[in-house]
């Protein structure tokens, strides 16, 4: 997200002498992504971040690919995922390809035993059910239902939950996740006909410092690989802080919908892109209103992206006997449009309730071997009258 933030303490120049009360130096860290070249942030340690005492194990999280190349829509039954007691353990990939993986989770406990670190991709975790706070070296954000929780790749964190019920829906991008480029103007600030501003961005507010010896059991996954390191020192050691790379969140909740006379395209839902793919948030709105608008969309032939939608509440217009949790994939090179009686239902509606996030990608996406477990096998005759 373009727009600097800081907590607690740092010197007034970079790159300059820095003590603590002990005489003994801080020690900086430089935290960014695209070489010296993207957003990056000046982190000051209380101990050195590269101090490993052991190398635990390695574990292969590459997710299995079934080879179904069969050019259909599908839909997976999100709920039917187990819900497993490990956070990491409870994330199961879904949809992939080379720029992101879909993945659903249901974990019960919280990430509090080890730390985790993604040096493989930005997140984006969509909170469909449950609360907690996401915990991280540059803070603390609280977080609850709707919430999306940003986390640059690199990112050391924890999450801790409110309940043992909680449902995940996360993209993970091998490209950095920004808000859309025409929201913004040449500084970085949102223009006044984004859908949100920066008063919607929660960054990290509350900074904890440890200063702890000891052994820390730091979790890092990298080219599909989990590393689990022993660190010497506390990881949430940092006194101090500035930059522009940093965890957020976001509501979908606070996603001021683009309305028109008529039905308006799927990019007026946009609410983060990468150069690979987009993510869209659909929210309650009123409908077109135009006296003969149609508020259904209208087909379309997907030619150059995947459509995966993920149902989170109300009831979506264009779909009919959709669930909570629901994923749809609308492949790239067949057209798609409103179930039968959708189209003609939606005629002199005012307004719909539909909550969901959307996943367009711009290369095709494969199914997993566990997404073939929940999948809705007839789901592609559904729009046989």
């Amino acid at each position: 997200m373009p727009f600097y933030h800081k907590l607690g303490k740092f010197p007034a120049k970079r790159h300059t002498i820095f003590r603590r009360e002990n005489g003994e130096l801080h020690h900086e860290q430089l935290f960014g992504t695209i070489g010296f070249d993207g957003m990056s942030s000046l982190l000051y340690h209380l101990h050195p971040p590269t101090g490993v005492t052991e190398f635990v194990e390695k574990v292969d999280l590459n997710p299995e690919i079934v080879e179904d190349k069969q050019l259909q829509m599908r839909s997976l039954m999100g709920y039917k995922i187990d819900p497993k007691d490990d956070f990491l353990e409870s994330r199961v990939a879904m949809l992939v390809n080379n720029d992101c993986h879909i993945v659903l989770a249901a974990p019960k406990k919280s990430l509090t035993k080890y730390f985790y670190k993604n040096a493989d991709c930005d997140e984006v975790i969509f909170v469909h059910v449950g609360s907690g706070t996401l915990r991280t070296q540059l803070g603390n954000i609280e977080f609850k239902y709707g919430d999306y929780l940003v986390i640059p790749r690199g990112m050391i964190y924890q999450i801790e939950f409110n309940t043992d019920d909680n449902r995940l829906f996360i993209v993970e991008s091998f490209h950095p996740i920004y808000t859309p480029k025409r929201y913004r103007n040449y500084f970085g600030q949102l223009l006044e006909h984004s859908p949100f501003c920066e008063r919607d961005i929660r960054p990290p507010s509350e900074l904890e410092t440890h200063d702890e010896h000891g052994s820390f059991l730091v979790k890092t996954k990298k080219e599909g690989i989990l590393y689990s390191y022993t660190y010497a020192s506390h990881p949430f050691d940092v006194v101090g802080w500035d930059g522009y790379n940093f965890p957020y969140a976001f509501s979908i909740h606070d996603f001021e919908p683009i309305t028109g006379r008529v039905h308006q395209p799927p990019p007026v839902h946009q609410t983060f892109e990468t150069s690979a793919f987009v993510i869209c948030s659909f929210v309650p709105r009123l409908y077109d209103y135009h006296p003969e608008a149609i508020p259904a969309p209208y087909n379309h032939s997907n030619i150059d992206s995947d459509e995966v939608l993920y149902y989170v509440d109300g009831d979506f217009m264009s779909r009919n006997n959709i669930d909570k949790g629901q994923i749809t994939l609308h492949p790239s090179g067949i057209p798609h449009g409103p179930h039968p009686g959708a189209y003609e239902r939606s005629i002199g509606k005012t307004k719909t309730d539909e909550l969901a996030v959307m996943v367009d990608t711009f290369k095709p996406l494969k199914l997993t071997k566990q997404a073939l477990e929940i999948e809705h096998k007839d789901y592609y005759k559904s729009w046989l009258h």
